[in-house]
């Protein structure tokens, strides 16, 4: 499955790592896949809302299904956070740009996720659909 198709078929996207700084490239990010019709659960653990919704402390926690785990976070910490998206049965594991970790990408396609890595959702969304 190409990036274009993954975000023409997934539609609830997790964003982990969110700020609610709007000079953040996560807050940013963020607003753009809410404001192109994307169902954004935020997670911060020190977030209780982003823009409106309700802010989760882990992925564990949104009670609806997402498909795109979309990580905002240093590169040592995505094992974790691949291990979460294989729990709550996420299809996808999105690395933004300058996270790369090789052990996520093992964790994730050992359950079957796709993974991308080392690239903006923006970024991608824009040259996908110009």
């Amino acid at each position: 499955m190409d990036i274009r198709e993954i975000l023409t078929r997934f539609k609830n996207i997790a964003v982990v790592g969110v700020s609610d700084k709007p000079e953040r490239p996560s807050y940013q990010v963020a607003k753009f896949l809410m404001e192109k019709g994307y169902r954004v659960f935020p997670v911060n653990p020190n977030l209780d809302s982003f823009l409106g919704q309700k802010a989760y402390r882990s992925l564990e926690e949104i009670p609806e299904t997402v498909e795109i785990v979309d990580v905002f976070r240093k590169t040592e910490e995505v094992p974790a956070i691949a291990k979460s998206s294989v729990t709550i049965g996420a299809k996808v594991l999105w690395q933004q740009e300058g996270v790369n970790s090789p052990e996520a990408k093992e964790i994730a396609e050992a359950a079957g996720l796709i993974v991308i890595a080392d690239r903006c959702i923006k970024k991608e969304y824009l040259k996908n659909f110009p």
